[in-house]
């Protein structure tokens, strides 16, 4: 039988609960989806020859549950979590989280009780019935962890999860229910949790191949494992900033283009400009204008334009500035309608996204004349 989705979050509940008290609200997901996923792929692929993720032996949650009381609980956690992540090319993935940080989990008793119960509270779980293209289990985790503290603590870095229902109605509406053929391309250069990504991918017919970008490590790292999730382990994603350091590049060194983009990124991010020079951008992606030096809305917008092939399309979720703005955003917005690459707008109500409580929109983009 399936989890439930509410003993899904009442599991976090508690976790999060247990990690109270030595660190940030913000940092509770780095430990938690860690644990998530170790249970997950442990009760679906443990001694399955065949399975997407092998199990190595002292690689599974089993593993971590014979260490109650353990006084080296921490460090052998670490250990367990390695070895899965090195059996499988996922170091740097899925070993973020430090369980062996004194500072964050207490020292010696405080720690290995801390940790014991942890373990416990995720052992109660069985995700044996799941299936993982049936579900989301990480993307509602993420967005479950962003609405109760991240966002709460201040630290959500603007990153706002994409409901499935706006993802659903942003692969429709660039049409990727007409993707027939899996060297057909989807790009999302600010991926996050990779749940956009996904929800996209799965309009399509075929099996269009995925590429993704993401510059913060955790949202990465989740971003790579939901991808394994679902059955998408050689999606293309590559942690890096965007705008700065676009990684997808042709051997001549100009910007790859594809076929299918979205993208939900960071709203009116201040920061934009960080280790860039747009006046002078090698891929001319600024061509139309240059956005204000403390806005990036157009930023992103310019950017997905740039990176669709000729006859491409694109959905992008902006706040409900961009529509109206002056100034530079508004020769930039003259341009783009003038040369027919808008679409279409589509309205989206307030509150939507967790983190923010401004309207936005989809700005819809078709470079095909």
């Amino acid at each position: 039988m399936a989890l439930k989705k509410s003993q899904l979050y009442s599991t976090l509940w508690s976790s999060c609960d247990e990690l109270r008290g030595g660190m940030d609200a913000s940092q509770y997901k780095d430990y938690v989806l860690t644990l998530l996923f170790l249970k997950y792929v442990s009760d679906k692929y443990a001694g399955d020859p065949d399975g997407m993720i092998e199990v190595p032996s002292g690689g599974s949650f089993v593993d971590m549950v014979a260490l109650k009381g353990d006084k080296e609980i921490g460090d052998k956690i670490n250990k367990i979590i390695g070895r899965l992540a090195e059996a499988n090319d996922l170091k740097g993935v899925i070993d973020q989280a430090d369980f062996n940080d004194e500072d964050k989990l207490g020292k010696g008793k405080e720690m290995q009780d801390r940790l014991s119960k942890l373990v416990a509270i995720f052992s109660s779980l069985d995700f044996r019935g799941n299936r993982a293209d049936g579900d989301d289990l990480l993307g509602d985790a993420y967005e479950y962890l962003m609405r109760h503290f991240a966002t709460e603590s201040g630290k959500s870095k603007g990153q706002f999860y994409t409901p499935a229902e706006v993802s659903r109605i942003l692969a429709r509406v660039v049409g990727l229910g007409t993707a027939a053929r899996s060297d057909q391309t989807i790009y999302d250069p600010a991926c996050g949790s990779g749940s956009l990504l996904l929800k996209a991918a799965e309009e399509a017919p075929a099996d269009v191949t995925i590429y993704g970008q993401e510059k913060d490590l955790a949202t990465w790292s989740l971003a790579r494992m939901n991808m394994i999730l679902h059955g998408h382990p050689t999606a293309e994603l590559w942690r890096d900033n965007t705008l700065s350091a676009p990684y997808f590049k042709n051997p001549d060194g100009s910007l790859k283009r594809f076929d299918f983009a979205v993208v939900n990124p960071p709203f009116s991010d201040k920061g934009w400009t960080s280790g860039l020079d747009p006046v002078n951008d090698e891929f001319h992606r600024f061509d139309y204008g240059v956005p204000p030096a403390k806005n990036g809305d157009y930023a992103f917008l310019l950017h997905v334009i740039a990176s669709l092939k000729s006859e491409g399309k694109g959905a992008v979720i902006l706040p409900h500035g961009v529509l109206f703005r002056g100034n530079k955003e508004s020769d930039i917005r003259k341009k783009l309608i003038k040369r027919g690459y808008i679409k279409g707008i589509i309205g989206l109500p307030a509150n939507l996204f967790y983190g923010t409580g401004i309207p936005a929109c989809i700005v819809v983009i078709d470079k095909k004349d």
